[in-house]
């Protein structure tokens, strides 16, 4: 193999045969060596799942000198630490997860597998990023995206990322106006479970709902930028602490047992 061309580690929550994964494959081809490891199945709604209660299984689908598909039967994270451990022969220049088929703005990032697979890049201080596009449709026509996929890549082998995060990075539906550098849109999932019952009579409930955006005015949003034709980029990370509760809660610091 060349060694002098970057490893580019790819994996999705859609599955190994999905149109968005083979996609994104063609799109960075050119720019290094691509290995790939991907869910064997739909693994949407993983987040930053692991299996511990059961073997994972990898098979080689295609083994060339610069392209190489696995099929995985975990997480997108699964396929992301198996890579990391077993399957690459050394450190991943970058690692790119997607191109999801819906998108993953605003508090969907908790939930998606795509930017689980991409946060676990910044666990190990590799750059990486999560590409989703407003489009659900399992033959949507991702070819628009194409130069600015090549485009966003180059820049991160070029080492013009942050270190230590990863990149949320939305692409709306039509014609594109331009690129937003975006803050996550303060939102939530309004869950509806349908009440079914099955041929056997007996109950079970099916996850439906809708989402709430909070900030529909608010222009620096991921979600105002995708609505409006905007692809948005936000910059994530993997430490959740609210720094600025700290002040509020310095007395809490102060209870021993002796005044409990």
């Amino acid at each position: 193999m060349n060694k002098e061309k970057p490893i580019i580690l790819i994996t999705n929550d859609d599955g190994y045969q999905a149109k968005g994964l083979s996609s994104l494959i063609e799109f960075v081809k050119p720019l290094g060596r691509v290995l790939v490891v991907a869910s064997d199945s739909q693994r949407s709604g993983q987040s930053s799942a692991i299996t511990s209660s059961q073997p994972v299984r990898a098979h080689h689908v295609v083994k060339d000198d610069d392209y190489t598909l696995y099929i995985c039967s975990g997480t997108p994270v699964d396929c992301i630490k198996l890579a990391f451990d077993k399957l690459c022969d050394r450190k991943p220049d970058l690692i790119l997860s997607g191109i999801n088929h819906g998108s993953n703005t605003s508090i969907s990032i908790l939930y998606s597998g795509t930017m689980g697979a991409a946060l676990e890049g910044a666990v190990y201080g590799i750059p990486a990023i999560g590409f989703s596009f407003c489009n659900m449709s399992k033959d949507a026509d991702f070819s628009p995206l194409k130069k600015y996929v090549q485009s966003m890549v180059t820049r991160a082998l070029n080492q013009e990322m942050p270190d230590d995060i990863c990149l949320n990075v939305n692409f709306p539906v039509g014609v594109i106006k331009g690129i937003r550098i975006c803050k996550q849109a303060k939102g939530h999932w309004t869950e509806e479970f349908l009440h079914r019952k099955d041929p056997s009579g007996r109950s079970y409930y099916w996850l439906s709902g809708f989402f709430i955006n909070k900030e529909l005015e608010n222009e620096e949003t991921d979600e105002w930028a995708v609505a409006n034709g905007y692809i948005s980029i936000v910059p994530c990370k993997v430490d959740l602490t609210a720094y600025e509760a700290f002040p509020r809660l310095k007395d809490w610091a102060t209870v021993t047992k002796e005044n409990l």
